[in-house]
């Protein structure tokens, strides 16, 4: 079974881009730290573009994905909201 375990989130994945030394990343890179197929992965990340998370760039035989700033304030938002949730 492809795809990503159900109780993985968006932050996640998109914490992968912003902890990254490289912001660019292709969808091999992805699924290796998601352990994930790659296909599974694709899908995942095919619907963080369309949800203006991320934008992405074909290479070849590749695509290449990196954090929109709206994937970028998301992670800040859900950080902020994760810290709130701790302290209340």
């Amino acid at each position: 079974m492809g795809g990503r375990p159900p109780d993985t989130t968006d932050r996640e994945i998109l914490g992968i881009f912003s902890t990254s030394d490289d912001p660019v990343l292709s969808t091999t890179e992805v699924a290796d730290q998601l352990s994930y197929s790659q296909p599974g992965t694709y899908s995942r990340l095919a619907e963080l573009e369309e949800e203006g998370l991320l934008h992405s760039k074909d290479i070849g035989n590749a695509k290449a994905w990196w954090l929109t700033d709206d994937g970028q304030r998301f992670l800040e938002d859900t950080n902020a909201n994760f810290a709130a949730d701790l302290e209340g």
